[in-house]
């Protein structure tokens, strides 16, 4: 029978006493603060415990203090902020439900007021928007962990108690096993209120721009509320492509038109083939033909062709306006959408021609990937697949056990996994001068065979797949990564569906095309290469033929 107990989790100010309080009123069950259990254990206030013992020990006490309520039962605990950070803490918490409440650092400020530095909130002296911030980076993706999430920020509080309620009646029926909950596959993602908007998966923050990037299903509902929220004040101009517009204009213009914008749409042909800037120049057309002001933005509605062109379109026009993402392909969503990278294909290469804009706000509901058809979500998830193998062996092992039934039609916590992984990249190097390189993994080599092919035989996740490989081969001959971990990256591509070859496509041209990457120095190719799954590395000065052997092998 699963336990009678409830755990709640989330930053400071996010109402996890009151609310727990609330719930166990509710179900008539105990109540606990787990902080005001330390503090009566210790004898001291947790300001005092942690200015004379520190912040370890103030964990390990928290740690013990959850050990202990995870026997009682039925009971609701309220959490302190920082408790799922430790490894003792966190097996605490599997012995129940947990709830993440989902405040924003902003939201979360206001509520603590103008003074945080109050008992219990040691970690918050100061600047606390900073803090928070700062913390919900550190602390989002061990939140994102729990069994279910409530974004609480225009919510009254029994509201959310109610829907804790609701979601445990709904958990109880039907629990995961145990081995596939709390820190396993399962991450889950805040449920989003129409015209209430929910708190970022991520931000990026670069030196020319913050913004954040929303992942929740039915978050395009609350578009209108995000873009009130950013500050966007002049009218909408959705441009989306033939393919995609049918479908999901209006999921996305009556949310803008409910927040009081005028919407104008426009659809450019679909296809890699017409990411150019005679495409472009259409854009610029239909923006000039309705007198764009500096004051409107551009909403960027498709798969990665339309995010690049139209963001590209949106960086150029009037010196630049604003632009917000609602990437509607799995392939956007992991990648495209995220970075500020705009632009167009040449005749000679793939993305040569473009522009580092960032977007005001990313807005990834995955609800949209439901009338994708099944190529196109292998396609997608080739992105997610190389940021764990590049960055996050933790990543690939959850990967790796999701798809062992085969590809999941979509999951919102992986997505958000493999967002929070790129913003962190960008975050860090916004035009690819040093760390953000490694994203390229299988892209110099996938990049040459889309544009051998003529950007028409394969899609762009299914050429880097072919490109991851032929990255393997190479680090496997230079002696950087075992044939072993080798093996294991070509059964996670094979069992996501993707191909590990492209057999016909000629092999002095793709090696011609490689010299026209992006990361060519001095007319050498600067390699992306795994040391290790979850860990790459770049290399210069890769010999020749290593690499045609490489090629030869995967176009064989």
């Amino acid at each position: 029978m699963f336990p009678s107990r409830i755990f709640l989790v989330g930053l400071s100010g996010g109402g996890k006493s009151t609310i727990g309080r609330l719930v166990a009123r509710r179900l008539g069950w105990e109540f606990a603060d787990s902080d005001e259990e330390i503090e009566r254990t210790a004898k001291r206030p947790v300001a005092e415990i942690f200015e004379q013992e520190g912040e370890a020990a103030f964990r390990e006490r928290e740690a013990e203090v959850l050990r202990t309520l995870a026997t009682h039962e039925p009971i609701v605990v309220a959490t302190g902020g920082g408790a799922p950070t430790t490894a003792g803490s966190r097996l605490a918490l599997g012995s129940g439900f947990v709830v993440w409440l989902a405040v924003s650092p902003a939201e979360a400020a206001r509520r603590l007021g103008a003074d945080p530095s109050t008992p219990g909130r040691p970690l918050l002296a100061g600047d606390a928007r900073m803090k928070l911030e700062a913390l919900f980076q550190a602390r989002h993706e061990l939140y994102r962990g729990a069994d279910a999430a409530i974004d609480v920020d225009e919510l009254e509080p029994d509201q959310v108690a109610d829907e804790v309620v609701a979601l445990w009646e709904e958990w109880r029926r039907d629990p995961l096993p145990p081995g596939e909950r709390f820190y396993g596959t399962q991450r889950a993602a805040p449920r989003a209120a129409p015209g209430h908007v929910p708190g970022p998966a991520a931000i990026v923050s670069t030196p020319t721009a913050s913004y954040p990037v929303f992942v929740a299903e039915g978050v395009a509902a609350s578009l209108g509320a995000i873009c009130r929220d950013l500050g966007l004040k002049g009218r909408a101009f959705v441009v989306s492509d033939e393919a995609v517009g049918p479908l999901f204009d209006a999921r996305v213009n009556e949310p803008l038109r409910e927040a009081g914008y005028t919407v104008n749409s426009f659809r450019i042909p679909p296809g890699e083939e017409r990411k150019t800037l005679a495409t472009v120049s259409q854009v610029y057309d239909f923006l000039i033909g309705h007198r764009v002001e500096r004051s409107d933005f551009v909403l960027c509605l498709g798969g990665g062709v339309v995010t690049d062109l139209a963001g590209f379109a949106a960086a150029t026009c009037l010196r630049g306006i604003d632009f917000v993402h609602v990437p509607t392909s799995l392939l956007a969503m992991a990648d495209a959408a995220i970075g500020g990278k705009t632009g167009v294909d040449h005749p000679r290469g793939k993305n040569l021609i473009g522009a580092f804009a960032q977007p005001r706000a990313v807005v990834i509901d995955p609800l949209f990937l439901r009338t994708l058809p099944e190529r196109h979500l292998r396609n997608g998830w080739a992105e997610l697949l190389k940021h764990g193998l590049i960055l996050d062996e933790r990543l690939v092992r959850d990967l790796e056990k999701e798809s062992q039934d085969g590809p999941p039609l979509m999951s919102p916590g992986l997505i958000a996994r493999s967002v929070a992984i790129k913003a962190a990249v960008v975050s860090d190097d916004e035009r690819e001068a040093g760390r953000r390189t490694l994203l390229n993994y299988g892209h110099t080599i996938g990049h040459a065979i889309e544009a051998v092919t003529g950007f028409a035989d394969y899609l762009h996740g299914e050429a880097v797949s072919v490109g991851m490989r032929a990255a393997g081969l190479i680090a496997v001959e230079l002696g950087l990564l075992s044939e072993d971990e080798f093996g294991r990256q070509q059964s996670l591509l094979r069992a996501f569906g993707l191909p590990e070859s492209a057999p016909g496509v000629p092999v002095d041209a793709v090696l011609e095309a490689t010299l026209l990457d992006k990361k060519v120095r001095a007319g050498s190719v600067r390699w992306v290469l795994l040391e290790g799954i979850g860990d790459a590395v770049t290399r210069d000065g890769v010999p020749d033929e290593v690499v045609r052997r490489a090629v030869e092998t995967v176009l064989g």
